[in-house]
């Protein structure tokens, strides 16, 4: 097993209580290793309790990237939550810890 941050670095931006998470390969011999492994699903999964609402994910093969759209996923949204992470820049630091199967 290999953590995600092996493989991608990651980036997170927020609007309101929506927070997106990008994944972007180091090397674009990954991207297909990530679009199999980093499933809407499984970030999903890694966020429950956090994120409240859908993940959605858009591939961008042409810079070997993905991006995570996750909905009801700040708490309420930036300047009406308490959260500590309001913006949600740890979000991309969790997601990174996610264990990718080696092919």
């Amino acid at each position: 097993m290999t953590k995600l941050r092996a493989l991608a670095h990651s980036r997170t931006g927020d609007k309101g209580n929506t927070s997106n998470i990008s994944v972007i390969a180091y090397d674009e011999k990954d991207f297909a290793l990530l679009k199999a492994q980093v499933t809407s699903e499984r970030v999903k999964a890694l966020f429950k309790g956090v994120v409240e609402g859908a993940v959605v994910r858009y591939e961008l093969p042409n810079i070997a990237a993905l991006n995570f759209v996750m909905t009801n996923a700040l708490g309420g949204g930036v300047t009406r939550s308490l959260a500590l992470d309001a913006h949600g820049k740890s979000l991309s630091s969790a997601l990174l810890e996610m264990e990718i199967e080696d092919v």
